[in-house]
C-alpha cells in the first residue's frame, strides 16, 4: 500500500524557511543544509524544504496546495493562533468558523497557505 508521509515544498531559501518553521512550529529540522531542510513532526510525518532552483522538473508556483493541521477542538485552534501570531506569522484568515469547522490560515515566506482547524461535530 503507498502511503502519504511527506510533504515537500519548493522554497526560496531553505535556512530562511527553517527559521520560519523553527520558530512556528517550536521543533529542530533533522537534517539542514543551504540547498535542503527537513523537519519530522511529531506524528511522523515528513515536512522538507527544498531549494525551487535545484528541483526537477520545476515547481509550479505556490497557492493551490495548502498544508494543513489539525488540533481536537475550537480552544485548541485558538491558542495555536495565538501562539503563531506571537511567533510572527503572517496571518491571512482570521480564526472564523466554517462548514468543515474552526480555523484560521497563516502564510509562509514563499506563500504557502498553512491552515489549522478542528473538525466540526457535523461537518457538511
Amino acid at each position: 500500500m503507498t502511503t502519504l508521509n511527506y510533504i515537500l515544498l519548493a522554497v526560496a531559501d531553505p535556512l530562511k524557511s527553517e527559521t520560519f518553521y523553527s520558530r512556528l512550529l517550536d521543533i529542530q529540522p533533522v537534517e539542514k543544509a543551504p540547498t535542503f531542510v527537513l523537519y519530522v513532526l511529531p506524528n511522523g510525518i515528513k515536512l522538507g524544504l527544498w531549494i525551487k532552483d535545484e528541483m526537477e522538473p520545476k515547481p509550479l508556483p505556490a497557492g493551490g496546495v495548502e498544508v494543513t493541521f489539525t488540533e481536537p477542538d475550537r480552544a485548541a485552534v485558538s491558542a495555536t493562533y495565538a501562539t503563531w501570531k506571537q511567533r510572527g506569522a503572517t496571518i491571512v484568515q482570521e480564526p472564523s468558523n466554517k462548514d468543515f469547522g474552526f480555523t484560521f490560515a497563516a502564510k509562509d515566506p514563499d506563500g504557502y497557505i498553512l491552515r489549522v482547524f478542528a473538525r466540526a461535530e457535523n461537518p457538511r
